[in-house]
Order: C-alpha cells, then sequence, then structure tokens
C-alpha cells in the first residue's frame, strides 16, 4: 500500500486504518494527498504497472468554491503561515477534539495547488475503466472541503462513504 500525505502533514495513515487496504496494489492519499495518490496512479496505469484500489480519504475538492475563496485562503497563508496553519489544523479537526499530527514543510505552491486541482470525471472513469476500483471516504461535518459536493461529483464513478459526524480526518470524537 502506498499513502500519500495531506496538506502540511506526515505519516497520518493511522488515522484510516480502518478503511485502508493493505495491499501492494492499493494507493490511498488523504486530502491534498489524494491529489497526489490519483496522479500516480494515472501514470502508474499508464506504464502498465498494476493498481487494483485507488482509495481517495476527504479528497481536496474546492472545484465548486469562488475564486474569492481561494484568493483569501492564499492570502491568509502568505500573510502568517504559522497562524494559517494553525487555524486549518483545528478546521480538520472540527468539531471534535484535536489530535496529535506530525507536520511537514509546507510550501505556498501546495496550496495554491490543492485549491486549484479540478476533479476530472473522464480522467477518473479512464482509471475506472482500467479495473482499478476508486474508494472514496467523506465526512459529513467536514469543514475543510466542500463533502455534499465531493459526494455528488465522486459518486458517478466511484463507492462513495459518507460517514455521519464525522470530520476532515474522518473522526467521529
Amino acid at each position: 500500500m502506498k499513502f500519500y500525505s495531506g496538506f502540511s502533514l506526515k505519516n497520518e495513515s493511522h488515522f484510516f486504518e480502518a478503511f485502508i487496504k493493505d495491499t501492494e496494489f492499493t494507493v490511498c492519499g488523504f486530502s491534498y494527498g489524494a491529489i497526489k495518490a490519483f496522479e500516480y496512479v494515472k501514470k502508474e496505469l499508464a506504464c502498465g504497472n498494476r493498481i487494483d484500489t485507488l482509495q481517495l480519504f476527504s479528497p481536496a475538492y474546492f472545484q465548486s468554491k469562488s475564486k474569492e475563496f481561494k484568493r483569501l485562503q492564499l492570502m491568509a497563508y502568505r500573510r502568517n503561515e504559522e497562524v494559517y496553519l494553525r487555524q486549518f489544523m483545528n478546521s480538520c479537526f472540527a468539531p471534535h477534539a484535536i489530535k496529535v499530527v506530525e507536520h511537514s514543510v509546507t510550501i505556498l505552491e501546495e496550496l495554491d495547488e490543492l485549491l486549484h486541482f479540478q476533479w476530472v470525471f473522464d480522467d477518473l472513469e479512464e482509471i475506472r475503466q482500467k479495473g482499478v476500483t476508486i474508494e472514496v471516504y467523506l465526512g459529513s461535518e467536514d469543514r475543510i472541503i466542500d463533502a455534499d459536493n465531493a459526494r455528488n461529483f465522486f459518486l458517478q464513478v466511484a463507492t462513495v462513504t459518507y460517514i455521519k459526524n464525522a470530520n476532515h480526518f474522518l473522526q467521529t470524537s
């Protein structure tokens, strides 16, 4: 199993142990890492490599957000990265208690990429047509992404597990 971490994070896969299909042909990603997992799967399939399952945990889905929202996010990060990341983590765990997470070095370009990434139905469908099972996990109380619009979008090409009362980390307490 290959796991891609979320924005500003590392080693957070333990939050998703209950869902992860731990096989050598599974690729997983959380939030921003879902984008990276998706891109990795596309590349591997193009090379003829085997991937059985793509698991996307709270995939970064901002295509329903306004340009102004995205611009304000980038401005806030530029203004004070430390404050931005602290508020970001608070939102990731809300409405539940904040848990300890490991952080990685962040760069503005990663935030820009995740805010502006466009999930394309045809790209996901192509992966599915090549035999890859796509699983998406979303929390109903996610305060980071637009979980309702993400659910409606991904239902077209994936099995979507929508977890009642779960936050961005899919925690329910």
